[in-house]
């Protein structure tokens, strides 16, 4: 099991635990509005490490995305491997093709 879905798996159970106990369970009792706010902050802040050139900060504010994605993504009932689906479909295909798919 790879990092990232141990991490998902650890906010799924901490979807059950109390708000006072647990930041995730918190962020998720604020609902889908709460969780996608959070979630374009913390991009916000990638971008602007990234644009920084700063490595570490860069490093720090893309793990701080993905365990606010993968809440954004429990919140919305949608699971890493659907993600992961959805990805291996795209595989085969370049990013300009995908993206023509999507908009025809």
């Amino acid at each position: 099991m790879s990092t990232i879905e141990k991490l998902a798996a650890t906010i799924a159970a901490r979807a059950s635990a109390s708000a006072d106990s647990s930041y995730t369970a918190k962020l998720l009792a604020g609902g889908i509005e709460k969780c996608a706010k959070k979630f374009g902050e913390e991009a916000f802040e990638l971008a602007m490490a990234a644009v920084q050139n700063d490595k570490t900060h860069t490093a720090n504010e893309a793990a701080d995305v993905i365990y606010h994605l993968l809440v954004l993504l429990q919140s919305a009932g949608v699971s890493l491997e659907e993600v992961q689906k959805v990805l291996a479909a795209r595989e085969a295909q370049s990013g300009l093709e995908e993206k023509a798919s999507r908009n025809g």
